[in-house]
């Protein structure tokens, strides 16, 4: 028996990417609106309530009242967006961090940049190794393909632009998801940015370890990521050293998680890379969708 999706904004850059994944995905029938219905309320209507999972790919005051179409007790949410990422009732979906998706109703799938700062930061808060009310800055840098369409153009159309900066009035909306899901006291200080790549993007955390109350090792810090995240298909936790990380402008497509800790005896740097279109956007909501549905959990996914 094949689960009924609907992908609510399908012809934006995160669900065409969701599309091309389940492509290839067995037990997976893909429910289309024509092109001059995709915006008819009462299609899209018809749709959500049709199917049995709904992916939505839409700016979050349209996802909203998109949840707000439901009129029944049966079909299930994937939200791509940020209005729910910290909302109550709706499961985070981070399912290596221990959040249960595969049992959920309405799921929330995590920003680009909480997904590498949670990864790096989450497990070490639980291990007592950084202290919930530790401050705590985040740097990163993505691809331009996470900012949408007009990014896109803006990047692809002005050939000398190399990095944009942005967020420098803080609050950024992803700062909530990582305060929250990190459990952390204080909200951290994020530093965006977007270079002149279409995908891939490096979160970089720096820790003062001589600092910490614990002090911990770059043994300590390794151990714990790997007992968080050790058998996670798509999470890969790297014990060598390395004097250069790479993003390139032509970038392959990923849905893996690569995470690193680089130290001496009082400083480190830990560092996540990810495709922002990937594990940071639609290779995170098709594995949702996997163990939502019960099929194999890397279904369509590029590890």
């Amino acid at each position: 028996m094949s689960v009924a999706v609907f992908i609510d904004g399908a012809e934006g850059t995160t669900g065409i990417e969701i599309r091309e994944r389940l492509a290839s995905c067995e037990g997976i029938e893909t429910v289309t609106l024509a092109d001059d219905r995709r915006k008819d309320v009462d299609a899209r209507r018809t749709a959500i309530n049709d199917a049995d999972v709904v992916i939505l790919c839409l700016p979050d005051a349209a996802a909203k009242d998109a949840v707000a179409m439901i009129a029944n007790d049966r079909t299930r949410v994937i939200d791509a967006s940020s209005a729910h990422r910290t909302a109550d009732g709706w499961t985070y979906g981070f399912p290596e961090l221990g959040f249960d998706v595969a049992n959920a109703r309405f799921v929330s799938n995590p920003g680009c940049y909480p997904t590498g700062f949670l990864a790096l930061v989450a497990p070490l808060v639980r291990a007592s190794l950084i202290p919930a009310d530790w401050p705590l800055t985040v740097n990163a840098v993505s691809g331009y393909s996470g900012g949408g369409k007009a990014l896109i153009a803006r990047f692809e159309s002005e050939g000398d632009l190399a990095f944009r900066g942005y967020g420098y009035a803080l609050g950024h909306k992803h700062v909530p998801e990582m305060q929250r899901h990190a459990g952390l006291a204080h909200a951290p200080v994020f530093a965006p940015g977007v270079v002149n790549a279409y995908r891939g993007m490096v979160v970089e955390v720096p820790l003062h370890l001589a600092a910490l109350p614990a002090r911990p090792s770059r043994t300590a810090l390794l151990d714990a990521l790997h007992a968080a995240f050790d058998g996670a298909a798509l999470v890969r936790v790297h014990d060598e050293a390395a004097d250069e990380l790479l993003l390139r402008t032509d970038q392959p497509p990923s849905d893996a998680l690569d995470l690193y800790v680089f130290a001496d005896a009082t400083q480190a740097r830990l560092v996540a890379t990810l495709d922002n279109l990937g594990k940071g956007a639609s290779g995170a909501a098709v594995q949702n969708l996997n163990l939502m549905a019960g099929l194999d959990p890397l279904a369509g996914l590029r590890v």
